[in-house]
């Protein structure tokens, strides 16, 4: 056996750190005196901006596109991933969003590798449209010089489940196209299949490029970042409820409370626009009445599942399939699903499953999302969120909402949250703090708002802001209604438009006060105003879509055409943000 080389006595160290070194030194190997070498160099690199490494010998480095579409951020870190994982096997990776990306650019790489969310029923991610439409166009370019890989993300509660992953693949395939691999579906249980998926397709086309590292192998060391600590999904950290207090009157129709959390010690780091990812819990009593509608009332194991693991009140078509096959029942139809959940499906044939059968059917419990309503130039370690507790009536059942009843009627001051942060880099406050500010916000999607509001005081932007907001009733509706007038009366906030739908006969909505102010609003827009748009994107965000291109039609004196050409110049300069949900 080879001893290992030992420190000499004239190394620049004290007696008694030579020693110690020799005493770790003497028992390594080759390997892991390799790694300490690479990871010295690397620090000493890291640190020193002068530092200049020894030449390496070239090594043949093939192209890797990996382009990716996202609304949540999901799609974005998945291509961070993929871009780690093929700079170790020797690609030379670029990642690109594909609003900054043609197809003609797509078409004239070599390798493409496509991440694509799909956004409600069946939508592209906002910043990903000109290039979808671009791509289904009758004149999109050739991809016949390419070979592509295709992950598609979606949610199976929609109908439409990973639409637009799966027609990016068959039109790139369909304009020849070669297929690294078949295409993926994945579900909001994402992360293994995705891994799975990345790992054996970097893997196909190592083997079809031939992508070899020159020279002595590479050990990959990762050094710490800013950030790198912070919790994450699968790591979420228990943040105490610092505050909770109920926003809308006892007469409202709505729930809504402003909770306080402290990420003291989180090591999360957020700005105004981005979001607070919140691991829930399932009703205690919905676990219990689905374990009945099983006949699995006897399982502790798994009622401790049903209430923190797995996901009981969606309901898809994917699982009503698998529950006929299983319980050997005559299928549903596809629409049975619509404001039903798991609860219905086990009442149509209770005590058919067994407790891993049911394990199977249910998906996992997904996070949810609320945009952060602070600054912290404003509330220091504290993060605050807005949240209205969702109860309803469907099918002869009475529903709630799982993470937001979980946040408001289950949770009190001092208990705690897990939490994580899901960062939003595409909607922030412009970095000109001159330039104008239009925030349109009906009821929770003021949350972003309040701590933009809170940034630009902090931080003493010049730029004008204006608010629109909307509720039910002015009486019992009006959020954080006390600091607004403040706002008001300090000239932060330069304008405020309200929209408040049942204090009048004829319901009147944000989109309604954006077509009164449309003389306004049009000169705010010419003069460069940013213009951001929260909250519900089935409705609200559709109509004030469709009400921003009535006003440029109106106010500029032009056609439809040209009215959404003008929209969408303004969406492309990033002046047109929507943070929907």
């Amino acid at each position: 056996m080879q001893t290992a080389p030992l420190l000499p006595s004239t190394a620049p160290f004290h007696e008694e750190q030579i020693a110690a070194l020799n005493r770790v030194i003497s028992v390594t190997t080759a390997e892991q005196r390799a790694w300490l070498s690479g990871y010295l160099a690397g620090l000493q690199a890291a640190n020193d901006p002068h530092a200049v490494s020894p030449a390496a010998p070239p090594a043949k480095r093939a192209p890797l596109t990996i382009l990716f579409g996202t609304e949540s951020g999901n799609a974005e870190a998945l291509a961070a991933q993929v871009r780690k994982a093929a700079t170790k096997l020797g690609f030379a990776p670029k990642v690109v969003d594909m609003a900054d990306f043609t197809p003609a650019q797509a078409a004239a790489t070599e390798n493409l590798v496509v991440i694509a969310s799909t956004w409600g029923e069946g939508d592209p991610p906002q910043r990903a449209v000109d290039f979808y439409e671009a791509l289904l166009a009758d004149d999109a370019p050739r991809f016949e010089k390419t070979r592509f890989a295709v992950l598609a993300l979606g949610d199976r509660a929609y109908a439409q489940y990973c639409e637009i992953g799966r027609k990016i693949d068959e039109r790139l395939a369909a304009l020849g196209g070669a297929r690294i691999t078949d295409r993926i579906d994945c579900d909001l249980d994402y992360e293994t299949p995705a891994t799975g998926w990345i790992d054996s397709t970097l893997e196909r086309l190592n083997a079809e490029v031939g992508v070899k590292e020159v020279g002595a192998s590479v050990i990959h060391v990762d050094f710490a970042r800013p950030g790198a600590d912070a919790p994450t999904r699968a790591r979420p950290f228990e943040a105490e409820i610092t505050e909770s207090i109920r926003l809308t009157g006892s007469r409202s129709t709505s729930d809504t409370h402003h909770v306080a959390v402290s990420l003291e010690g989180s090591a999360i780091q957020y700005e105004p626009g981005d979001s607070l990812g919140v691991v829930p819990s399932n009703d205690p009593s919905l676990a219990d009445a689905v374990l009945k509608a099983a006949g699995l009332t006897t399982d502790a194991k798994l009622r401790d599942a049903l209430i923190d693991r797995l996901d009981i009140t969606t309901l898809t078509v994917k699982q009503m399939e698998d529950f006929a096959r299983e319980t050997g029942t005559a299928p549903l139809p596809a629409d049975w699903a619509t404001g039903r959940q798991i609860i219905d499906l086990l009442e149509t044939a209770p005590g058919a499953l067994t407790a891993e059968q049911l394990t199977t059917l249910l998906r996992p419990l997904p996070p949810r999302y609320y945009s952060i309503a602070s600054s912290r130039k404003a509330v220091g370690e504290e993060a605050h969120l807005l949240v209205a507790g969702l109860r309803y009536t469907s099918h002869g059942h009475e529903r709630a909402g799982v993470a937001s009843i979980d946040i408001t009627a289950r949770h009190r001051e001092g208990d705690k949250l897990k939490v994580f942060l899901r960062p939003n880099q595409h909607f922030r406050l412009p970095a000109d703090n001159n330039r104008p500010v239009i925030m349109v916000g009906p009821g929770t999607g003021l949350a972003p708002f309040r701590g933009f509001l809170q940034e630009r005081e902090a931080t003493g932007a010049t730029g004008r802001n204006w608010l629109v907001f909307g509720h039910r009733n002015y009486t019992h509706d009006f959020l954080y209604q006390l600091e607004v007038q403040d706002w008001l009366k300090s000239k932060l906030l330069t304008r405020m438009d309200v929209a408040f739908s049942r204090d009048q006969p004829e319901k009147r909505y944000v989109q309604d006060a954006l077509w009164d102010a449309r003389g306004d609003l049009y000169a705010w827009l010419k003069d460069g105003a940013a213009l951001y748009v929260c909250g519900d994107a089935n409705a609200m965000a559709k109509d004030v879509h469709a009400t921003l291109l009535r006003i440029l039609a109106d106010q500029g004196q032009q056609d439809d055409a040209a009215a959404k050409a003008e929209l969408d110049t303004i969406r492309r300069d990033g002046r047109y943000l929507r943070d929907v949900y």
